[in-house]
C-alpha cells in the first residue's frame, strides 16, 4: 500500500495557526511513502493595538542574525503571547566612525518570516525507499536517537573513527553554543572524526597565504583607507556581501563621504560597491587577475615605477639575486615578465589584454596610477580566489602590494582582504585537550572523492593531511545547519549519483530547521530550533576596527517538536555511554555561564551575564586606531620575521616549487599545476577556452543581497525584493535575441537552469552571473527552475587548496520560446 501525505490546516500546541493536517489516501502496490512533515503555515497574525497601529509587545529580547555573512548583527525581537511580532535592529551606537549602530540588513530583519516559515521541519523523519526518492515517514525522537547512536557505533566498530564525517556548512556560523559546534563535540567525545581544512568561501586564499606570508595575515582595515591616496579593490564588494550597518558597508560609505578617497574596482560585475563607492570600474574576464597584474607590473618595471628598494629588503624571488639557493635559473618574477621563464612569453600589456579583455592602454594607465599613489590600499574579496586557479590570483594581488611598496604602512595594505579588530569571546569547546583525537584531514570540498573511493586519496594527489593516504572512505555523515550536501556543492548531478548509492556513504543524518534540498538526501532528518528558541553568548563580528559581542536570549519556546543541538547531542551521548564526558555535568545555560567566566578572565572589562543582558551589545574598539598590517615586519624584518622559510615575503616559493615536482594530477585534472611564482595559468573552462567552446559564456555566481549563501532563499519577501535572474550583457543578449525579463535557459553539458534575463551593461561582455544560493528545484524533465548555479558548475577541486572553484564554468544561454 502506498501512503501519501498532504499538507493542510491544524492547530498546534504553540497556539499559532498552522497548516499541517494530514490528508490520507491509499492505493494498491508500492512501499510506504510520506511527504516531509514540514510546517505549511502562514505568518502568525498580529493584532494591531494602540494609537500606533502596532501590536504591543510583552517583552523585547536580544539575539542576533547568525548566518554566515560575517557581520553578526544584533536584533531585538518583540514578543507577545509567545509569538515574535516584530524584529527591530540594534538601538545602541551612533553614526560615527568606530562606533556605528549595528543595523541589520534585509536578511536579518526577515527573521520573523524565517521562524514561521512553511519550510519549518516539524518532527523527526526517516526515509523509506531509495535515498533521494522523496519517501518519508515520521518517527519519534526516541527512535531517531536510538538509530543515530546505533549507526555511529556500527560505523565506528566496523571502519574506525575516520569513517565519520562532520559536513561543512555555514547556516549557524555566527553562534557559539548554537553554532554547529555541539555535533563536532559529540563526535570528538566519541573518539573523533575525519577532519577538514579550508572552507567553501576562502579555501584558495587560505592555501595561498602560507607560501607568501607564512600564515594568514589580513590587510589594513577599511577605516585605514582614509589615509590612502587610492583604494584598489579586486573582486571586493562589501556593500553587498557585508551589509551590516556596523561593518564594512558603513565604513566604506563613511570613508567615501568624509575623505573622498579615489576607488578603483576590478571585477567582472559592476557591483553595488563599484556603483556607489567606486570612481572607476575595470571589467575583467573571470580568473585572469594574475595576467592583469603581470601586465601592470611589466609597465612598472619598464618605466621604473616599482619599489625596488622594498623588493630588495623584504622579498624573495622578484629578481634573480634574491632567489633562494638551488632555485632554477630564470625562475624569478622579473624573468617571468621578460619571457625568460619556461613559457617564453613576455608579459606585455598587449599579452595581458588578450587574456583579460582589458585594453592594453588601460592596463598602462592603471599601472601608472597605482604605482604613483602613495600610499595605495590594495585589497581583494573572496571572488578572485574562488576560481579554478584562485590560489595564483590571490598570490598575484599580494604581489602587487609588494611591488608598489604598500605593505606595513598607514594607508597601504598587503593585498589581502581588509583586517579588523576582534573580540575574543570564549568559544564553546569542540574537544577536550590540546587537539582533536583524529588528526587526519581532507579539504572541506573534496568529500565527494572520500565517499567514492576514500582509500585512493593521498597527500600528493588529494592534499590529505596528517597521513600519507586515507584508509577508509566516509561512511557516516552528520550534516548540521548546512545546505552544502546538495545546493551549495558543485555539480549537483554528480553529488546525487554518489549519494544515491547507500553502500558508499551508509548513513546520513541532516539537522536543520528548514526543509532544504539537502534534507531530501538524508536518511534521518531532525528538526532543530532557530537560535531565537535557545540561549547563547554570541561572538560578534570581526568587521573593521570595532568588535562586539551579543547577548543571545530565548525569545520563544521551540516550535513544533524541534530541539536544540545540545539536547540532541546529550541524548545521543547518553546512548553511547559518554554523556558525562560530553556535557561535563553542564546544562546549556551553565555552559553559557562558563563562557562568560572564561571570557571575563581574558577581557576584564567584559560585562557580566546580567550586565550584557541589559546592554544587549558590548563593543570593543581598536586601542591603536585603524589596523596597519605587518607594521612590525616593515619596521624591522630581522627582529620580526615572517613565518616563511626565508622570514621574508616569498614571491618565489621554494616549497611550492618542490611540491610541483611531487604532486599528482591524474585523469581530467592533468592540466592542473602548481607554480612557484604567482603566474597566470589558463584554466579549464576559462577565458581562453570560452573562445572555442560550444558554451562560450563564462558564468560566475555572485553573492546576493536577499540571501546569505542559501539561507533566507525560501523567504517570499526576500525573493520578491531580490528575485533570481541571470545578469547578461546587452551585446551577448542581442546576439541571442534576448530582452530584459525574458525567460531563458542557461545550460551546459552538466545541466540546465530556467530563469529570467537581466540584460544590463553592469556585467562584462562574454560573462554572465547567476547569483549563488537559490534553492535547487528540478522539474519533471530535470530542468532546475529554482535557479541553483551548482546545476551548472563542475566538480573539479583547485590544484593547491583542493577548494571550491565556484566562479569557473562555461555556459550557453537561449531564450525560451
Amino acid at each position: 500500500m502506498t501512503i501519501v501525505a498532504d499538507v493542510g490546516l491544524d492547530q498546534e500546541r504553540t497556539g499559532t495557526s498552522r497548516r499541517s493536517f494530514l490528508k490520507w489516501s491509499a492505493a494498491a502496490g508500492g512501499t510506504a511513502a510520506l511527504v516531509p512533515a514540514v510546517a505549511n503555515l502562514g505568518m502568525p497574525e498580529v493584532r494591531a493595538e494602540g494609537a500606533t497601529g502596532m501590536a504591543e509587545a510583552d517583552r523585547t529580547v536580544w539575539n542576533a542574525c547568525l548566518a554566515n555573512c560575517q557581520s553578526r548583527c544584533p536584533l531585538r525581537l518583540q514578543v507577545k503571547d509567545g509569538i515574535v511580532v516584530r524584529v527591530l535592529p540594534d538601538s545602541t551606537g551612533s553614526d560615527e566612525m568606530g562606533d556605528f549602530n549595528i543595523r541589520a540588513c534585509v536578511r536579518g530583519r526577515a527573521q520573523r518570516e524565517r521562524i514561521y516559515s512553511p519550510n519549518r521541519i516539524k518532527r523527526p523523519m526517516k526515509r523509506v525507499g531509495e535515498r533521494g526518492g522523496g519517501q518519508w515517514q515520521e518517527i519519534s525522537w526516541e527512535e531517531a536517537f536510538d538509530t543515530i547512536a546505533s549507526e555511529m557505533k556500527r560505523v565506528k566498530d566496523t571502519y574506525g573513527n575516520e569513517a565519520l564525517w562532520y559536513h561543512y556548512g555555514s547556516g549557524s556560523t555566527g553562534g557559539n553554543i548554537t553554532k554547529r559546534g555541539t555535533w563536532p563535540r559529540l563526535l570528538n567525545t566519541y573518539g573523533g572524526y575525519l577532519g577538514q581544512f579550508g572552507d567553501y568561501s576562502t579555501a584558495q586564499i587560505t592555501a595561498a597565504f602560507p607560501y607568501t606570508y607564512g600564515e594568514w595575515i589580513s590587510s589594513n582595515s577599511l577605516e585605514d583607507a582614509q589615509r590612502s591616496q587610492l583604494q584598489v579593490m579586486f573582486g571586493n564588494n562589501p556593500l553587498e556581501t557585508r551589509m551590516s550597518g556596523g561593518g564594512e558597508l558603513a565604513v566604506v560609505q563613511k570613508v567615501r563621504k568624509d575623505f573622498q578617497v579615489r576607488t578603483i574596482v576590478i571585477d567582472p560585475r559592476y557591483s553595488d560597491t563599484a556603483a556607489i563607492a567606486g570612481d572607476d570600474w575595470v571589467p575583467i574576464r573571470p580568473g585572469t587577475d594574475a595576467a592583469l597584474i603581470a601586465g601592470m607590473i611589466h609597465v612598472m618595471v619598464e618605466e621604473g615605477l616599482h619599489d625596488q628598494a622594498f623588493l630588495d629588503k623584504y622579498c624573495v624571488g622578484f629578481d634573480e639575486a634574491t632567489l633562494p639557493e638551488g632555485a632554477p635559473a630564470n625562475s624569478s618574477y622579473r624573468a617571468y615578465l621578460a619571457g625568460k621563464g619556461t613559457d617564453g612569453i613576455e608579459k606585455t600589456p598587449e599579452w595581458a589584454a588578450e587574456i583579460t579583455g582589458v585594453p592594453a592602454a588601460r592596463i598602462r594607465k592603471l599601472a601608472r596610477e597605482i604605482a604613483a599613489a602613495k600610499p595605495a590600499a590594495i585589497t581583494q574579496g573572496w571572488g578572485p580566489q574562488r576560481h579554478a586557479t584562485g590560489e595564483n590570483s590571490a598570490r598575484a594581488i599580494f604581489l602587487l602590494a609588494a611591488v608598489t611598496g604598500n605593505i606595513g604602512i598607514p594607508g597601504g595594505g598587503n593585498g589581502a582582504r581588509e583586517g579588523n579588530t576582534t573580540l575574543p569571546v570564549k568559544a564553546f569547546p569542540l574537544f577536550d585537550g590540546e587537539a582533536p583525537p583524529v588528526k587526519t584531514q581532507i579539504s572541506c570540498f573534496n568529500w565527494i572523492d572520500a565517499i567514492n573511493d576514500g582509500p585512493s586519496m593521498t597527500a600528493t594527489k588529494d592534499g590529505v593531511r596528517g597521513k600519507e593516504k586515507l584508509d577508509v572512505g566516509i561512511k557516516l555523515m552528520v550534516v548540521n545547519a548546512s545546505n552544502t550536501l546538495i545546493n551549495q556543492h558543485n555539480d549537483i548531478h554528480v553529488t546525487q549519483e554518489t549519494l544515491r548509492d547507500d553502500s558508499k556513504c551508509e548513513f546520513i543524518v541532516v539537522i536543520d530547521h528548514q526543509w532544504t534540498a539537502t534534507c531530501d538526501w538524508g536518511d534521518i532528518v531532525l528538526p532543530s530550533t532557530t537560535n531565537f528558541e535557545e540561549i547563547d553568548l554570541i561572538p560578534g563580528a570581526s568587521c573593521g576596527d570595532m568588535g562586539w559581542a551579543i547577548y543571545g536570549d530565548k525569545a520563544i519556546e521551540p516550535v513544533f517538536e524541534s530541539k536544540t543541538g545540545y539536547e540532541m547531542c546529550t541524548e545521543i551521548a547518553r546512548r553511547l555511554g559518554i554523556e558525562k564526558e560530553f556535557t561535563q555535568g553542564r546544562t546549556q545555560e551553565q555552559w553559557r555561564d562558563w563562557l562568560f567566566e572564561q571570557t571575563r578572565e581574558k577581557i576584564p572589562e567584559f560585562p557580566t551575564k546580567e550586565q550584557l543582558a541589559e546592554m544587549g551589545v558590548f563593543r570593543k574598539h581598536s586601542p591603536t586606531g585603524p589596523r596597519v598590517a605587518m607594521k612590525d615586519f616593515r619596521d624591522d624584518p630581522v627582529a620580526n620575521p615572517l613565518k616563511t622559510p626565508s622570514g621574508k615575503i616569498e614571491i618565489y616559493s621554494q616549497l611550492l616549487h618542490e611540491m610541483s615536482q611531487k604532486w599528482e594530477f591524474p585523469g581530467e585534472r592533468s592540466g592542473d599545476r602548481l607554480t612557484a611564482l604567482p603566474e597566470h595559468v589558463d584554466s579549464w573552462e576559462g577565458a581562453l577556452e570560452a573562445r572555442k567552446s560550444e558554451y562560450p559564456l563564462q558564468c560566475i555566481a555572485h553573492h546576493y543581497k536577499g540571501r546569505t549563501h542559501s539561507s533566507y532563499a525560501n523567504l517570499p519577501t526576500m525573493n520578491e525584493a531580490h528575485p533570481q535572474m541571470l545578469w547578461i550583457n546587452p551585446v551577448d543578449a542581442r546576439a541571442r535575441g534576448i530582452e530584459n525579463d525574458d525567460e531563458i535557459l542557461v545550460r551546459n553539458a552538466r545541466g540546465t537552469v530556467k530563469t529570467v534575463a537581466r540584460v544590463t551593461p553592469r556585467i562584462a561582455p562574454g560573462v554572465v552571473s547567476l547569483p549563488q544560493g537559490a534553492w535547487y528545484r528540478p522539474n519533471s524533465k530535470g530542468v532546475d527552475e529554482g535557479g541553483c548555479v551548482n546545476t551548472l558548475m563542475k566538480y573539479h577541486p583547485s590544484p593547491l587548496a583542493k577548494g571550491n572553484p565556484g566562479h569557473t564554468a562555461l555556459v550557453e544561454v537561449e531564450k525560451v520560446n
